[in-house]
């Protein structure tokens, strides 16, 4: 049997305002939570995907505050150049913007990142051979 990744696990700050900034910017839904261990555990997953990929979120973690020249990131894939810009825009207003819009070579593509309330970095890009788009591109 192969392995199948199923979840990530984030111990976070503030509970609420992670999951606040995932549904707004990245449209995941709550569709579990459950008391443990003296605290709340969240299930958060993309609508339709709540068997195949989900965020456990946990309060009880400290900010990530990562290097500026650390990338690591979550990657969300978006149906066009016109959404990156739009999710950009809304983390400018917001103050979460940490990499404007940026194209770069296949298969990177067109790119936004954001700081959620934990400082992970999410990307939102266009143009990877991942997610929306992808069956017109060539595999990497």
């Amino acid at each position: 049997m192969s392995p199948t990744l199923t979840h990530i696990a984030l111990h976070v700050p503030d509970l609420d305002a992670c999951v606040d900034f995932y549904e707004r910017f990245c449209g995941m839904h709550v569709f579990h939570q459950r008391e443990a261990k003296g605290s709340r555990i969240v299930w958060m997953a993309e609508p339709g995907k709540e068997r195949a990929f989900i965020f456990v979120i946990m309060p009880g973690g400290t900010d990530r505050a990562l290097a500026a020249n650390d990338y690591s990131h979550f990657g969300f894939a978006l149906e066009s150049r016109q959404a990156v810009d739009a999710i950009a825009d809304l983390a400018r207003q917001a103050g979460c913007l940490i990499w404007a819009p940026k194209q770069e070579p296949y298969p990177v593509g067109y790119y936004c990142g954001l700081r959620d309330p934990a400082g992970n970095y999410v990307e939102f890009s266009y143009g990877q051979p991942l997610g929306p788009g992808a069956d017109d591109l060539p595999v990497c």
